[in-house]
């Protein structure tokens, strides 16, 4: 089960990458602070995880992009740089038994894996739901950063939500 999350997280954000759009550098290094800090302070692995698949799912959409301004293109080069930086990422932990715990599950399911996925899909469907919006501002965003405090914001609502869920 715990291999099964792992991979779905894996396709679903491969399937749903933004290839041609950049998620900026400062949301970047802001979603990896947020890793680092729950992490110190000892929060649930679950939250953990909504932001490490934020991190991973901003970095496939910044690769693709650098990949495209290069006209660097081969078969299935979204799902190949998904699954790269997925497998770099999370088969570490698993070997070094930082995830895998059995008694660190969550609806059967491993809580790193688990927060892994649902942050990575919140997070690409916040950046569908920021070009959305530009789209219907005239390709302008609503308010400076905005690229940057949407994903920031819902990512902590989730997390917040993860917070409450877990005993």
């Amino acid at each position: 089960m715990k291999r099964l999350a792992a991979i779905l997280s894996f396709f679903v954000s491969a399937l749903w990458a933004l290839p041609a759009k950049a998620v900026c550098p400062v949301c970047t290094v802001a979603v990896a602070g947020g890793v680092g800090l729950s992490r110190y302070f000892g929060i649930d692995d679950t939250i953990t995880g909504v932001w490490i698949g934020a991190l991973l799912a901003s970095l496939t959409a910044w690769t693709m992009n650098w990949l495209e301004k290069k006209n660097i293109k081969f078969f299935g080069d979204t799902v190949v740089i998904a699954l790269a930086y997925y497998a770099i990422t999370l088969a570490p932990l698993y070997w070094s038994e930082l995830a895998g715990h059995p008694f660190n599950i969550l609806w059967g399911v491993d809580k790193l894996a688990l927060g892994v996925l649902f942050g990575s899909i919140l997070f690409v469907l916040t950046e569908i739901f920021y070009e959305f919006l530009k789209k219907k501002n005239n390709g302008h965003a609503h308010f400076p950063f905005e690229k940057v405090i949407l994903p920031i914001v819902i990512l902590a609502a989730l997390s917040a939500v993860f917070y409450f869920l877990i005993p």
